[in-house]
Formats: structure tokens, C-alpha cells, sequence
């Protein structure tokens, strides 16, 4: 497995893990790591977003603290670049380098890709790197149906846990895409459901509280086993599209029980 730092279209740039961030103490082992990839854009050769990172630090704290008891570590990648850049697919390249750069740094420990718009499209599609073992994306930016091109690929994600997040008023990234994919994908792995966020938009403002408290949820439990909502099992265990059209209730987490 190669854990060389990149070099493609964004010139001598290469990706990097950001800062740890963890809510334990520094000392303690860690017992699983999140990956949190930001959004990007489909073509574009200038660095990396600064606000783009600075937008997904609140998740990652967010699962860190969530997971403190576990030894949950959450590093928010930085890209070569920003942009998919088409065939490249530099994002998913990058996620999946940093996929590796977790196992030399922390060894066998249990992995969740969370991203959001074309960070989830990344996660989505580096979920084949052996060390992944769960899926969050949220608002995932994907391509529309094409029959000149290959569909978004679903075979990877065999074996993980996946769980798709998208606001039924998104208007940058459409939720039908998101739906459409996580049908396929559901056909090759039964351990995949998606909830929808009604009203709420691509950054998913409106109901933040409850989409923190399903991240968190989803994350614990693919990781570490913890007990899944009933909101969350009920999703995985239902059949299409019940399971793939799955309400987030307001005040999900306010009082979870198994």
C-alpha cells in the first residue's frame, strides 16, 4: 500500500491529515479515526478552500467529542486542491491517501469517510480503501445520470456501513441523485440507508442540531458497535425506499434511546 503524498493536477501540492482533534486526553489510545472531507468543486485546478475546511471542523469536534469514551480521533483533510477534475478524481485520490496515511499512523484501527457535497462524493467513492468501514455523506454532489458515461460507481461500498444525509430543499446538490445512487447501492450492500432533512438546504443549517446528533449516532455505532437509534436501525432494516427516504424527526437526539 503506498503512503507517498501525492502530486497531480494541483502541481507539487500534496494532501495532508489536518490537526488531530479528539475530546480525551492526548495520551489515551485511539480506537477509531474519522476522516471529515470538505466540500470542493467539479473542476478547478487553485488550492484548497480555507472556508470550505473551516466549515467542516465543527463536525469533526463534534464526532470527536461524541466518541471521546472510545479514543475517537477526527482529522479534517486537506486536499491538493479543490476541484473532482473529472476522470482525475482528485478528491477521492486524496481521501483515499489519507485512508492510508491513517493506518501508518494509528495502525488497525476501525475508519469512517464522513463528507459533505463533493467531499461526500469522495468518501462515497474511496470507501473501497481496505481500511474504511463506514460512509457518511451529506449532501453528496453527484454527477447526473449519463448514458455516454459510466453510472457513480456502488461495488465499493460492499462490507461498510453507509448512510447518505440530504436536505429535500438542496439546491446545489439534488436529492433525487442521492437517492438514486443509494438505491444501487442498497442492491450491493443491504447495510445502507439514507435519511432526508425536509426543508432544510446543501448546508444542512436549518435542523444542525439533529444532523450532528445522526452523524454522531451513525459514526459510534459503525465504529464501535454502539447501539443505533431506532430512527437508524429501523432505516437499515427497511426495505426500498422506506429506508432510503427516512424522515430525520426534529429533536433527533435529544433523548436517544436504542
Amino acid at each position: 500500500m503506498a503512503h507517498h503524498a501525492l502530486v497531480g493536477t494541483a502541481g507539487t501540492r500534496t494532501p495532508r491529515l489536518g490537526r488531530a482533534v479528539r475530546a480525551g486526553s492526548q495520551a489515551d489510545a485511539v480506537g477509531g479515526v474519522v476522516l471529515v472531507l470538505p466540500d470542493g468543486e467539479t473542476a478547478s485546478a487553485r488550492r484548497a478552500s480555507s472556508l470550505a475546511h473551516a466549515a467542516a471542523l465543527p463536525l469533526a469536534r463534534s464526532l470527536a467529542r461524541a466518541g471521546a469514551a472510545d479514543g475517537l480521533v477526527a482529522h479534517v483533510v486537506r486536499y491538493r486542491g479543490r476541484g473532482w477534475n473529472g476522470a482525475d478524481a482528485q478528491l477521492a485520490a486524496d481521501a483515499s491517501w489519507a485512508a492510508s496515511e491513517v493506518v501508518r499512523r494509528y495502525g488497525d484501527v476501525p475508519l469512517c469517510l464522513a463528507g459533505h457535497g463533493m467531499g461526500a462524493r469522495a468518501a462515497l467513492r474511496a470507501a473501497g480503501h481496505t481500511a474504511v468501514n463506514s460512509v457518511l455523506a451529506m449532501a453528496p454532489w453527484l454527477p447526473e445520470d449519463d448514458v455516454a458515461a459510466e453510472p457513480e460507481p456502488v461495488r465499493q461500498l460492499g462490507g461498510r456501513r453507509v448512510l447518505v444525509v440530504h436536505g429535500t430543499n438542496d439546491a446545489r446538490t439534488d436529492p433525487e441523485l442521492s437517492f438514486r445512487l443509494a438505491e444501487r447501492a442498497k442492491k450491493a450492500n443491504r447495510d445502507t440507508c439514507r435519511f432526508e432533512v425536509h426543508s432544510d438546504g446543501h448546508a444542512l443549517r436549518q435542523h444542525h442540531t439533529e444532523v450532528l446528533a445522526l452523524a454522531a449516532n451513525f459514526v459510534l455505532g459503525a465504529l464501535f458497535g454502539r447501539p443505533f437509534a431506532r430512527p437508524v436501525a429501523d432505516a437499515f432494516a427497511a426495505p426500498p425506499p422506506l429506508g432510503l427516504r427516512m424522515p430525520l424527526a426534529a429533536g433527533f437526539g435529544r433523548a436517544l434511546r436504542p
